[in-house]
């Protein structure tokens, strides 16, 4: 898990061109959004979409439970790890 928590970082810093963040300050347990990372709903939306491509992994808007899956990179990864589609 902790491989695909570093990939994850680093697909936030990439995706979101986060150009004074370093994947080594992003802590797993730390919230994204608010008083973590301080990412927005914009944010969120292009990491959904990041995550999409690179893992075939699918979240609606409307889904009640974005705040938890979004909470972190733990939870993130979690998500991640449990709905993404094999490799070919």
């Amino acid at each position: 898990m902790e491989e695909l928590e570093r990939e994850i970082k680093q697909l936030i810093v990439d995706s979101l061109r986060l150009e004074n963040v370093k994947v080594e300050d992003i802590k797993s347990e730390a919230p994204l959004f608010v008083e973590g990372l301080g990412l927005d709903s914009i944010d969120a939306l292009e990491l959904a979409m990041a995550i999409r491509k690179k893992y075939g992994v699918k979240t609606q808007a409307d889904d009640a439970q974005n705040a938890k899956i979004f909470a972190s990179v733990k939870s993130l990864a979690a998500y991640v790890a449990e709905n993404r589609q094999p490799k070919a």
